[in-house]
């Protein structure tokens, strides 16, 4: 079966019984890790349990594909339910899996976990397509699930926030729900010593100022404000951070529709400035200036064509032989020398 996104949190709470398998993917991999150890330790509260816990990869299932079900129809040697897990899963687990869920008597349940898997993907098929297997996709974060993530964590650090250190947090932490984690793990370290508890923008700039995600938030601007020099070296900065390019691109696809939204506002009469304070969530008070001039070059219709390069390239990205590295800067180059063309 295929989850939907509002079942995903009930699932991780409490996973029915019924399924004896549990596909997460997705280009989020911090989320996708998450997730698949949030339902693993459901059954098994410490996975490094040896007598409870079977750790596979998907080589070592292709080479011996009986393994799967034998790992599965194992006992537990101390009682209660196990765990058969499958990091970075690939087609070659799909149909040993098919097997091992057609007749399934065992009583382990099975949690893969996987990257950015397509529909015609074999694996993520055949759980979708079966009543005893559910499958969890894990996309990027967007600004509210990111804002929800914040609170969550400084909230159970016992931690406050100032609105423009949550703003510039929101901004800045990326989509990586891992890495995320790790900057607000990292954010209440250098807090925990302090009586007030609550965290000011300079705080968030001091700890968070030169996480990867800046480098993403540099190749949006400078692609969309048509800055060659600048975008040349966020793009390098980016890469050699472990960026990914279908990441890139969609961080450039979130500024042009902020500002295809913004461009809606001067249609109905609005100033440019006025455009760019009705913009929710607000923009962080640092991107205000360039933001508000780089709409002045953008027309809608302009922005629409932007926004399906964009999306083109991601398409080829994950399917063309070419790089996805250069797929993506092809693409921003596109972009930021037609927002030079409307500064000329």
């Amino acid at each position: 079966m295929k989850l939907g996104p509002r079942d995903v949190d009930s699932q991780l709470r409490a996973l029915d019984r019924r399924y004896a398998a549990v596909l997460v993917y997705g280009p989020n991999e911090g989320l996708v890790r998450e997730r698949a150890e949030t339902i693993a330790r459901q059954v098994v509260p410490d996975l490094k349990d040896p007598f409870n816990v079977s750790n596979l990869t998907s080589s070592e299932i292709a080479a011996d594909p009986a393994r799967l079900g034998d790992e599965a129809a194992a006992m537990s040697m101390l009682g209660g339910r196990r765990v058969v897990r499958i990091d970075a899963a690939g087609e070659a687990v799909a149909g040993p899996l098919g097997f091992v869920l057609g007749d399934y008597k065992g009583d382990s349940l099975i949690v893969l976990a996987a990257g950015d898997l397509t529909p015609r993907s074999a694996l993520r098929k055949l759980i979708e397509d079966a009543q005893n297997a559910v499958a969890i996709a894990c996309y990027d974060d967007d600004a509210r699930s990111i804002g929800d993530l914040i609170r969550a964590s400084l909230e159970a650090q016992g931690l406050r926030i100032e609105q423009d250190a949550g703003r510039y947090l929101v901004d800045h932490l990326g989509s990586d729900r891992m890495v995320a984690r790790g900057e607000l793990e990292k954010l209440g370290l250098y807090k925990a010593a302090d009586s007030d508890r609550m965290i000011r923008l300079a705080d968030v700039e001091a700890i968070i100022g030169d996480s990867s995600s800046t480098a993403i938030d540099e190749v949006a601007s400078a692609t969309t404000g048509g800055d060659l020099p600048a975008l040349d070296r966020a793009l390098e900065k980016a890469f050699i951070q472990g960026e990914t390019a279908v990441g890139l691109l969609r961080a450039v696809a979130r500024r042009l529709l902020r500002l295809y939204e913004a461009s809606g506002y001067l249609a109905e009469g609005a100033r440019p400035d006025e455009a760019v304070k009705r913009l929710r969530p607000p923009l962080f008070f640092k991107d205000v200036s360039p933001f508000t001039t780089q709409l002045n070059r953008w027309s809608a219709e302009r922005l629409v064509s932007a926004i399906r390069i964009v999306q083109d390239a991601e398409t080829d990205a994950k399917s063309s032989l070419l790089p996805a590295e250069t797929i993506c800067a092809r693409a921003c180059l596109r972009i930021a020398n037609a927002a030079r063309a409307a500064r000329g």
